[in-house]
């Protein structure tokens, strides 16, 4: 149980600095970091909703980590993929083919909650 908690709280900090990163940069500069386009939900742009689902899957496996406790983290990344992958197809349907690291940024955010799913269904 221990090595499926500390690799969700691995993986969700990765992808809390990742997010956090790209958004902060949009935030404060207007432009995105990776030089790639920038889908938008409600008016913002997606990686703080990103780096929101990241930050709760944090939180919530950090409390899991320290109290060794089951956390809804299952629900969250699966409500993370739907909306990461929606936005993943939006990406690949307007891909432009320059990518500072590739592919679109969402796909790195998707396969991070992915993991995390995969991780939390394995007992």
């Amino acid at each position: 149980m221990k090595n499926k908690q500390i690799s969700i709280l691995i993986l969700s900090l990765i992808g809390t600095l990742f997010a956090g990163y790209l958004a902060f940069t949009k935030l404060f500069s207007g432009t995105c970091s990776l030089t790639e386009g920038c889908s938008y939900f409600m008016g913002y742009p997606t990686c703080i909703f990103g780096f929101i689902f990241f930050l709760i899957l944090f939180i919530l496996s950090l409390f899991s980590f320290k109290h060794n406790t089951k956390t809804p983290t299952l629900i969250v990344s699966i409500l993370a993929i739907l909306f990461s992958g929606y936005f993943t197809i939006v990406d690949i349907q307007q891909w432009t083919g320059h990518y500072s690291l590739g592919l679109p940024s969402c796909i790195y955010g998707l396969i991070l909650f992915v993991l995390i799913f995969i991780l939390d269904l394995v007992d």
